[in-house]
């Protein structure tokens, strides 16, 4: 923007009307915004109010004299430019009010042309302080924008790690499952057939669930809310995990409360966040050698304003750091089968409905987790939705 281009406007103070009328006249032909008070009271009101870029005022004025202006001026806002109408007599506080901050002084009787040069000055100080304050905004934006790209890179790295080893681990995997196959086909053994199967299908599993992890992580999509009853999308599911998990020799048990009603949320979106926590569950009770059985508890209830689904399990349990780093992006404890996307997108996916999870697990006791998502989806996710 040219400096013309910057809008200006002048507050001037005197307590002689005749004065104020010639300086106001000579200003607005300068092309400025004039305002005008007779005293430092009512000056110091219309800048409350107006804000102007510029004050002139008289140094000697009965009440709040001129000084005592520029020092509430300058307190108020700093960036105002301040220029003091002084007597012959009064060189000594003009020299004064510039300790004060004052940008300049003109003296009576006062020069047009002074009077131009002292103001010009001035707004040329305020508009380089405005383009300054632009620029150094300008500067800490694109500092954040390259910061944020390289926290992106280095996620994309570690991501392009994470998956590297994870794909190894399931490919090594299959490489079994396969080769149990093919010498149980060879052996006409069907006991390696049905464990060679068993293990094929299971990693193929584990790719597919990696596969919606990262297209998930890959581009946060627009909700598509709607009103579900919470009982019935519990239902839903528990009728997708439960034979899993009833496949691991693993008890389900759901306790789901009738009466929690309803809540406003995008199903397919919470549904694979709740499968995510489910897995888990069964990773966790699969890993714990000893106990004789294991139990998964998929529980709903409501908490005033929230509906609340508990997942619980018997399981291996975490140490108290572990559960900390739970939902940090490509933090697994599953070893090479585990990518650390589950349950970080699981979080995000909760987080988008204005919801949160809270964890608490012992180890070698099991885990509980608490995922609460409010009744009605808030006004902010839907308006962060709607601008993907």
């Amino acid at each position: 923007m040219k400096l013309e281009d910057y809008p200006c406007t002048v507050l001037l103070a005197d307590d002689e009307e005749d004065i104020r009328d010639v300086l106001r006249i000579s200003l607005s032909d300068m092309g400025y915004k004039v305002y005008s008070a007779q005293n430092g009271e009512e000056a110091l009101q219309i800048f409350q109010t107006v804000m102007p870029m510029i004050v002139i005022t008289d140094i000697k004025m009965p009440g709040m004299d001129g000084i005592d202006l520029l020092k509430k001026i300058k307190r108020e806002n700093p960036d105002t430019e301040v220029i003091m109408i002084t007597g012959h007599g009064d060189m000594e506080l003009a020299i004064k009010s510039l300790k004060y901050k004052a940008v300049d002084f003109i003296t009576k009787p006062i020069n047009v042309d002074a009077l131009e040069i002292s103001v010009s000055r001035a707004r040329e100080k305020v508009i380089m302080k405005q383009k300054l304050q632009e620029y150094t905004e300008n500067l800490e934006r694109l500092i954040q924008e390259k910061t944020e790209l390289q926290d992106h890179l280095s996620s994309l790295g570690l991501m392009i790690g994470s998956i590297s080893h994870g794909i190894k681990g399931l490919l090594t995997g299959l490489d079994g499952g396969m080769y149990l196959l093919n010498t149980g086909f060879s052996t006409e053994n069907s006991d390696r057939i049905r464990e060679g199967w068993d293990i094929v299908r299971f990693m193929v599993e584990r790719i597919r669930k990696m596969i919606l992890d990262i297209l998930f992580y890959a581009k946060k999509r627009e909700l598509n809310w709607e009103q579900i009853n919470a009982v019935g999308f519990a239902d839903d599911v528990a009728r997708v995990v439960e034979p899993k998990i009833k496949n691991h020799g693993i008890e389900f048990v759901r306790e789901f409360e009738e009466s929690v009603g309803e809540f406003e949320i995008d199903a397919g979106y919470i549904h694979a966040a709740m499968v995510n926590i489910l897995d888990n569950a069964v990773d966790a009770c699969l890993k714990d050698k000893s106990k004789d059985s294991h139990k998964i508890v998929f529980s709903v209830r409501q908490a005033e304003t929230f509906i609340l689904f508990d997942i619980s399990d018997n399981g291996i349990g975490m140490k108290q750091e572990t559960v900390e780093k739970l939902f940090k992006l490509f933090f697994s404890t599953k070893g090479s089968t585990g990518t650390g996307f589950g349950l970080f997108i699981s979080n995000q996916i909760i987080q988008q409905h204005g919801g949160k999870i809270s964890v608490k697990s012992s180890p070698n006791k099991g885990t509980t987790f608490t995922i609460s998502i409010p009744k009605i989806l808030p006004e902010s996710a839907k308006a962060d939705s709607q601008n993907i």
